[in-house]
């Protein structure tokens, strides 16, 4: 489940808190939030005049309006389900943003020999029925789908253009669409003058854009489940992003979670919750789901080949591994 409501409630009460002292001089915040993408995005900046502060918020959540009509598998009409229905043995022109999410998402499969795949979307559709209550998916039905997976298939035909080589491949982009929304929006905010910031995708992304005014960073609490060990991150120009299975208090004692595993065809089993510090909202999003399929071990060999990039797994009974080749992870409380 990737959401954190503690750590949102918590940014909030420091929002609220940090609006208190400015004098009229200072720099204002200025907050908002929208529902986009299936959850809630919210933006606080720090600026001068609080109209051109949420004139620029204004125009970063239409980004990210803009961003989710390309890469929503939900919406019919997106332009990635306009692709996972034609693109077949045929190749489809998409529009750039979707094309470069798609070309980074396959970048990613790379590095972690597969593990990470956006084309696992049949399975992610196969076991969607059994979290909704169905009998689950029997061993021929799963290697059946299974056949449907493997971003080997895609085809790129620059500058613009897909193909898919294989009859019933399809594509999700949930692993990494929020955090290039993110990075859009950030974009934006630069874009109209916006120097301090903070955006935070539902708990699972975040990214801090300069400084709150007299600090040297933002300060971020990440996920933690065991609620033992409190890691906090101090966050400048970088993203964070968390990733976890469902909580079977969620679904039920037996329910499948839903990340399912490209290699199994089954739902992930882990107790892990992985954060990921890096320096973009799409490469924190991707590496956090990376992570988590490949455990701390493997996890670890793929972050120190990898610069100004941190991870840690916490598990409920407070076991942890870290891998520090970015920012440094500190624990409010003694682990």
């Amino acid at each position: 489940m990737r959401f954190n409501s503690r750590w949102v409630a918590a940014l909030l009460l420091f929002f609220s808190s940090a609006a208190n002292v400015q004098s009229s001089a200072s720099p204002r915040l200025v907050y908002q939030k929208k529902y986009i993408m299936g959850t809630v995005f919210e933006i606080a900046v720090y600026d001068e005049l609080s109209q051109h502060a949420s004139t620029a918020i204004d125009k970063a959540f239409q980004e990210i309006v803009h961003v989710d009509d390309e890469l929503s598998n939900y919406k019919s009409e997106s332009a990635l389900s306009k692709l996972n229905r034609s693109a077949h043995f045929h190749a489809e022109t998409v529009p750039p943003d979707l094309y470069r999410v798609i070309e980074t998402a396959v970048n990613f499969s790379k590095l972690s020999d597969g593990k990470f795949d956006i084309s696992v979307a049949p399975l992610v559709n196969l076991w969607k029925a059994a979290l909704s209550g169905d009998a689950e998916p029997t061993l021929e039905q799963q290697q059946e789908v299974k056949a449907c997976v493997g971003y080997e298939k895609i085809e790129f035909i620059a500058p613009q253009q897909i193909s898919f080589h294989s009859p019933c491949m399809q594509l999700d982009l949930g692993a990494i669409g929020k955090g290039y929304a993110v990075d859009r929006a950030a974009e934006v905010l630069r874009a109209s003058g916006i120097l301090n910031a903070l955006i935070n995708a539902g708990g699972s992304t975040m990214l801090a854009m300069g400084t709150p005014p007299g600090q040297r960073a933002w300060l971020v609490h990440l996920r933690d489940p065991s609620h033992k060990i409190d890691p906090q991150v101090m966050l400048k120009d970088q993203s964070v992003s968390t990733s976890e299975q469902t909580m079977p208090s969620l679904l039920g004692k037996n329910s499948p979670g839903h990340i399912i595993d490209p290699e199994t065809g089954q739902p992930l089993q882990t107790e892990f919750a992985v954060s990921v510090i890096a320096k973009t909202g799409t490469m924190s999003d991707s590496l956090s789901t990376t992570l988590l399929l490949l455990g701390p071990a493997k996890g670890g060999v793929l972050i120190h080949r990898m610069a100004e990039v941190s991870a840690i797994w916490i598990a409920p009974d407070a076991r942890l591994e870290k891998v520090i080749s970015g920012p440094q992870i500190l624990f409010g409380r003694k682990a």
